[in-house]
């Protein structure tokens, strides 16, 4: 099994932690804000890391990256968040070569998530390479691997209807105030926060509850207001959040901030207040449960609503998983070849300079050479055995390393380095 070394002793790594092993409260130690993303790259390159890719969600956080041990990535990880290394090791995974591959391709396709079929990663893995390409660190081999992830998301997307259905956090959130609040279309709503989960909210709750009572806060208003413009509503100023709560039956939190930005101070409540909290890490304070009108529902409680289309999207699991197959199969041919392809063209230049040798000396020795036939099945002999030993290499069974390794010990052969 070819090992994907870029480099000597580099393997290609997923560390990281998800929904799956990790609640809310942990996953929110880990969260890396842009600054935090910025800081850890910069930190990679002075580090030495040839390629690395970081992305963090409200559901994982995540590098993908080449290094000698993965414990490099992993520390990147820690000093760039409030996560440490035993609660990493509690909670996290780590993944390596193929594995890490076929992480990667779950994950961009939807199969990975929290709620089955939600597409919104792609875009992330996206942005994370285009941020790591910006400073150079993201090499020829991430760049194909992310475009070939891309190119099965699409494919997963148009060939199968694994995101049939509307169903993502932010529609579960809307389902979740629809069937606990009656009479939705003439209660207040407020939402607090316009990132993309907020704006995904905002268009839910305009297009399922025909409410016209609803109001955004947003810490820059100018944002507020172009997500309000689009949906004709209300927008306050963040100074009147603690106003405006009190007048709401529903608020939904959504913003990206690193600590808790609601809490049982500021809420002087008369009457009933149910809080959706969005955001990862976490943006309302536990304490907010003390107070008897209140009803407080995280994220990851939303992202246990399994209904029929979820149930449907399940059969579609095998076809996505056969898109996969073939695309990462597709990848894994391209990357063996472009391991082997400087070895195979230093092989025929090697057989090229025996051939021009012989040549040479046929010539003096016979007077009537015929140089281009000589030259005619020399060629032909040349490439019938680099085609062998570039079918070797191909081959499912061949430890690729290993194999050059020979190869450049039995004709001579300088080791050629990879870019």
């Amino acid at each position: 099994m070819d090992t994907f070394t870029v480099g000597k002793h580099l393997s290609f790594y997923a560390i990281g932690l998800s929904y799956k092993k990790a609640d809310a409260s942990m996953r929110g130690k880990f969260s890396l804000d842009g600054n935090a993303k910025t800081n850890l790259l910069h930190q990679a390159k002075n580090d030495g890391i040839e390629s690395i890719l970081v992305t963090s969600t409200c559901n994982r956080t995540e590098i993908y990256g080449f290094a000698e041990h993965p414990f490099q990535l992993i520390k990147l990880l820690c000093e760039n968040s409030n996560g440490t290394v035993e609660d990493f090791q509690k909670v996290a995974y780590v993944y390596k070569n193929k594995e890490a591959l076929n992480h990667m391709f779950r994950v961009g396709t939807g199969l990975d998530s929290q709620i089955l079929g939600d597409f919104e990663i792609i875009s992330q893995i996206k942005q994370s390479f285009n941020e790591s390409k910006k400073l150079g660190l993201a090499n020829s081999y991430v760049e194909r691997l992310v475009n070939a992830v891309i190119q099965a998301s699409k494919k997963v997307k148009n060939e199968t209807d694994l995101s049939s259905g509307a169903t993502s956090v932010s529609f579960a959130s809307v389902q979740y105030i629809m069937n606990n609040v009656p009479d939705i279309g003439n209660k207040n709503i407020l939402l607090f926060g316009t990132g993309k989960i907020g704006r995904n909210t905002c268009e839910n709750l305009v297009k399922h509850t025909k409410n016209e009572h609803i109001v955004l806060i947003n810490r820059t208003k100018a944002t507020a207001e172009k997500v309000a413009g689009k949906f004709n509503l209300i927008v306050k100023d963040y100074s009147d959040l603690q106003l405006e709560i009190q007048k709401t039956d529903v608020l939904v939190v959504a913003t990206g901030a690193q600590n808790p930005t609601v809490d049982a101070e500021i809420l002087k409540l008369k009457k009933p207040l149910l809080i959706l909290d969005l955001s990862i890490p976490k943006n309302v304070d536990e304490n907010v449960k003390t107070n008897e009108n209140v009803t407080l529902v995280h994220l990851d409680h939303l992202s246990q609503v399994t209904d029929v289309t979820i149930e449907k999207r399940k059969e579609h699991i095998p076809a996505a998983e056969n898109i996969i197959e073939d695309v990462m199969a597709e990848f894994l041919n391209w990357s063996k070849t472009r391991k082997f392809a400087p070895t195979i063209h230093s092989l025929k230049e090697k057989l090229g300079s025996i051939k021009q040798t012989e040549l040479n000396y046929q010539r003096k020795k016979l007077e009537n050479f015929n140089e281009e036939q000589a030259e005619i099945i020399s060629n032909r002999i040349i490439q019938k055995i680099t085609n062998h030993f570039a079918n070797h290499l191909k081959s499912e069974d061949t430890v690729v390393d290993e194999s050059i390794e020979w190869i450049n010990k039995i004709f001579q052969i300088e080791a050629v380095e990879k870019q």
